[in-house]
């Protein structure tokens, strides 16, 4: 019960740091390809 509690716990902040990734990544993505093109961003 304890390692499965443990393994909940910790999987939280894999989550979110995997969601972070995959939202900046394509914010990066187009702000680069906003500036390749000379377009603002918003």
């Amino acid at each position: 019960m304890t390692a499965a509690l443990t393994v909940y716990v910790l999987m939280w902040p894999v989550v979110v740091a995997a969601t972070l990734f995959v939202i900046s990544r394509g914010f990066f993505r187009e702000w680069a390809e906003a500036r390749r093109n000379g377009h603002d961003l918003v």
